[in-house]
């Protein structure tokens, strides 16, 4: 008895062997008949195929690409599954990838360098295709795993014009610039920034609002919030608490993400405190529920379904050795004037 099948039968997981059988065809007969090739006659891919689907036979990817170098995994690193944020990618990246024949190989990182590197070792023994990453900043590790792992790599929600790397996304500098400018051209002078996450993101748009304030005279470092918490509506309330209750005279509060300035919304609420009239509310991303708010959330809608889509493309384009006419791709972002910054 091949060693094969006393796998097959000690696990209980039905093997090639078992089809072969079961179809009265040849072990590479009915791998050849699975993958399609067109070498192999109708009649014997017929009787394969349909005694593969008698028993239930599943192909096992790791030993597949272990026989034929090649992979149908695609690695991917993304920092939270509880920010619908990361959702909204991974449904681009899973729209785009399993019609091609390729599945998703998660990792969370938790926006924790030491944890992404333990992720992708564990990833790279799955021998994947390709790599998409979150972002630009890791740690030296983690870029040597990546070299050396000679497979194509994409890089998500930040772009970077640099030989041998490919990214799909936005300048999030530039979209908390532009929110900024909206704030001041409203007529706000004393702009509060609320942030919590601090990841490389946040931090870059923080710059953002330094950079437009800088310009216009206006920047006072004291009108800086941030909180390492973990981001949410929770974290969003108590930060609007404290900035109205230590600096009564800001006029604006642009927090770095939605769900912060909707729990700021619901606190102004509590708090008797009229929006925009007292105080105007700035979010970032358009996350659900925003535009439902009472009032409206002003924000930057970011393109997080168009980046997966277009990354999952131009992964694809390298694993197949395809010529990419942009390896960085700037998909931009949407200021949405609502409710909570407009005075009537």
């Amino acid at each position: 008895m091949s060693s094969n099948k006393r796998q097959g039968r000690s696990s209980g997981r039905v093997t090639l062997d078992d089809v072969a059988l079961a179809a009265g065809v040849s072990r590479i007969t009915v791998s050849r008949s699975l993958r399609g090739d067109r070498k192999v006659a109708p009649e014997l891919v017929e009787r394969a195929t349909q005694a593969a689907k008698r028993l239930g036979y599943v192909p096992d990817p790791a030993a597949r690409a272990l026989a034929s170098s090649k992979s149908s995994h695609v690695a991917i690193l993304i920092p939270l599954l509880s920010n619908q944020l990361f959702v909204d990618v991974l449904e681009g990246v899973q729209r785009t990838l399993v019609p091609a024949g390729y599945q998703a190989l998660m990792g969370v990182t938790h926006y924790d360098a030491a944890e992404e590197e333990q992720l992708l070792k564990g990833q790279l023994l799955h021998r994947p295709a390709g790599l998409l990453v979150t972002g630009l900043e890791r740690s030296d590790a983690t870029r040597q795993l990546i070299a050396a792992a000679g497979i194509p790599c994409v890089h998500l929600m930040e772009t970077v014009v640099q030989e041998g790397l490919y990214s799909v996304g936005f300048s999030q500098r530039e979209a908390a610039r532009a929110m900024t400018q909206h704030l001041l051209d409203s007529g706000r002078r004393r702009i509060a920034f609320a942030a919590a996450q601090l990841d490389p993101r946040t931090l870059q748009r923080a710059q953002g609002y330094r950079d437009c304030l800088q310009a216009a005279g206006l920047y006072d470092p004291t009108l800086e919030w941030q909180n390492p918490a973990p981001s949410s509506m929770k974290v969003g309330g108590a930060m609007f608490e404290q900035i109205v209750s230590v600096r009564p005279r800001v006029d604006a509060i642009f927090f770095c993400n939605d769900d912060l300035a909707q729990g700021g919304l619901l606190a102004a609420l509590r708090m008797g405190i009229k929006v925009p009239r007292q105080v105007a509310i700035a979010g970032f991303n358009d996350l659900p529920g925003s535009a439902e708010f009472v009032p409206s959330l002003t924000t930057i809608k970011t393109p997080r379904w168009e980046i997966g889509v277009r990354a999952a493309q131009m992964l694809l384009q390298l694993m197949r050795a395809e010529p990419v006419a942009e390896a960085s791709i700037d998909l931009g972002f949407e200021l949405l004037v609502r409710q909570s910054t407009q005075l009537v």
